[in-house]
Order: C-alpha cells, then structure tokens, then sequence
C-alpha cells in the first residue's frame, strides 16, 4: 500500500503529465492555423539553429512541422501514463521542444527591455522551463514513475 506522500506525488505527477499533454495538444492543433505561424515566424527566423527551415518547409510548413512534434509529445505523454518507457521519449521532446524555446529569449530582438530599471522579457517564454523540468524528470526517472 502507497503512503500519503506517495499518493500525493502520484497524483502531482499526472498532473503535471497531463496538464502539459493538454497544453501540447492544444497548442499543436493552433500550429496548423496561418495566425499561430505568423506568430511563430520572429521567434523561428531569428533562431540560427533554425531559421534555415523556412527556405525549405516555408511558413506554414515549419509551424505545422512544430504542431506535429507536440502533438507527438502530447501523445507520448498520455500513453506514457500506461506504458512508461514512453514517458522517456515524451521527456525527451519535451527537453528538446523547451530547451529551443528559451532559447528564443537569447535569439529574438527585442525580447529584452528595461521597465524601471528592472530588466523584463516576453515571460511567456519563461513558463516553458517548468515543461523544461518535467521533460528533464521523465527522462532521468520513466521506470520509477
């Protein structure tokens, strides 16, 4: 019989699985819409490791590429909850997914702006190192979840 703490982390780790795969489906599906890669298209081009998919998948291409690897990841992240070895390829996808997206804070003009002498970003980039840590944690630890 599982502790209380044990449940409760239990519990915290679907969650988390969970509420990331919803993120992850959700966002994918917007991937395939012309708004979204509009949207995406500042963050891509001025990312050196890959502004250079646009010459070859074009703007709509590249984001219904990005739509595909989360929804991929999504589904990995679902069945991993049944089948854990998938957590390890869904933790995989999610650092890389992630790790690329903050990278964006780095690449992006203008990302960077003074407000009361207190340096601010675009946080919404900065959610993305929690999928970061839990991407990091199924990779490291599938076969204990």
């Amino acid at each position: 019989m599982k502790t209380a703490d044990k449940k409760q982390q239990d519990i915290g780790m679907i969650v988390m699985i969970l509420g990331t795969a919803l993120i992850l489906l959700w966002i994918g599906v917007f991937k395939f819409t012309p708004t979204e890669a509009e949207a995406i298209k500042p963050l891509m081009q001025n990312q050196p490791l890959l502004s250079w998919m646009y010459s070859i998948l074009g703007v709509q291409g590249v984001s219904n590429f990005i739509g595909i690897v989360e929804i991929v990841t999504a589904i990995l992240l679902i069945l991993g909850l049944n089948f854990k070895l998938l957590l390890k390829y869904a933790g995989a996808l999610l650092i890389l997914t992630f790790t690329i997206t903050i990278s964006f804070i780095f690449t992006t003009p203008g990302v960077w702006r003074s407000v009361d002498g207190v340096p601010v970003t675009d946080f919404f980039i900065l959610k993305d190192l929690i999928p970061l840590g839990l991407g990091i944690k199924l990779l490291n630890d599938y076969k204990k979840l």
